[in-house]
């Protein structure tokens, strides 16, 4: 892979075929990643006649050959979070700065942190990984930022040992309002079976569709909360945002004054769908929610989230 030239691609996944690991990469020149979700700029990209035209295809190995070539922007943060709770804000928020580079719920990071990999191998990939997506493309990237999916934060062990200097932040919400979000279209962590999540899975049985969604975030609200006692973290409920921007988060992503207003000109808009107006919905959720369900939450998540929320209120 003498001379290996990837300016202007990056990694969309990573699979296994034949009993090797491969890299798919596609063509985005200098075109920044503004989209809610890296899968969404990832469709967009691949609808250019260019990348229907061209794809490419690289050996495991590349990623860390291109890094030693082509070093990226160190990574300066990792966002976990309970799902729907605003870590999506938060990206487009960033993703308004072009000293940032916003990589959100990239599915290559996901394989590589769940696949079976030696662990050299798994580490080299992920460091190769993030350079690639740090590359330098427009001039003015400073800044790494990766939002992981909600079940990465099983694997937060992981990547602290391999990035320990890094610092990380989790998001969580009120888990009625979680389950109610889910209930009406649910996230692949929960439907059983999606992603192969033992901990998600779990091994009792349970009662219904609210009972099952409950568990599963009582579980990830869990994982949160026993990482937290390991590791100094950042931790921000829901109802914080966005006025945690020109705040503590202003401190932990190291903005400029004129970048938290810049980055606050995001709000008013949909997260997931910019297009759209933003409307608080937390009220209608909790009205939405049935006896069954607040029960259920009860019983599944509410310890965790007050857990969070004293060590959050401690941090305040």
């Amino acid at each position: 892979m003498e001379g290996l030239n990837l300016h202007g691609w990056l990694p969309i996944s990573v699979f296994q075929r034949d009993g090797r690991w491969w890299v798919d990469w596609c063509w985005f020149g200098t075109q920044r990643l503004s989209q809610p979700f890296f899968r969404d700029a990832v469709d967009d990209a691949l609808r250019l006649p260019f990348n229907q035209a061209f794809r490419r295809e690289t050996p495991l190995a590349a990623l860390s050959e291109w890094q030693r070539q082509s070093p990226g922007v160190a990574p300066a943060a990792f966002v976990y979070h309970a799902s729907r709770c605003g870590s999506t804000l938060i990206s487009q928020m960033l993703a308004r700065l072009d000293s940032h580079v916003v990589i959100s719920e990239p599915p290559a990071l996901d394989t590589l942190l769940r696949c079976d990999l030696p662990d050299a191998e798994r580490r080299a990939a992920i460091a190769g990984l993030l350079s690639a997506y740090g590359q330098v493309r427009s001039g003015s990237e400073r800044a790494l930022v990766i939002k992981l999916d909600a079940w990465n934060i099983f694997e937060r062990p992981l990547l602290r040992s391999y990035f320990p200097q890094v610092p990380w932040l989790y998001l969580y919400r009120e888990p009625l309002e979680i389950a109610v979000s889910h209930l009406r279209r649910a996230g692949l962590q929960m439907i059983p079976g999606q992603l192969g999540v033992a901990r998600l899975e779990g091994s009792q049985p349970f009662s219904g569709r609210e009972d099952d969604v409950a568990r599963r975030i009582g579980e990830l609200l869990t994982g949160g909360l026993e990482q937290c006692a390991v590791e100094p973290v950042l931790l921000v409920n829901y109802s914080e945002l966005p006025g945690a921007m020109s705040g503590r988060l202003a401190t932990f992503f190291r903005l400029a004054a004129e970048e938290v207003e810049l980055a606050l000109g995001a709000v008013g808009q949909h997260a997931k769908s910019p297009e759209q107006a933003f409307v608080p919905d937390s009220q209608d959720k909790r009205r939405e929610a049935s006896a069954l369900l607040r029960e259920r939450i009860g019983y599944w998540a509410l310890e965790a989230y007050a857990g969070l929320e004293r060590e959050r209120l401690r941090q305040v």
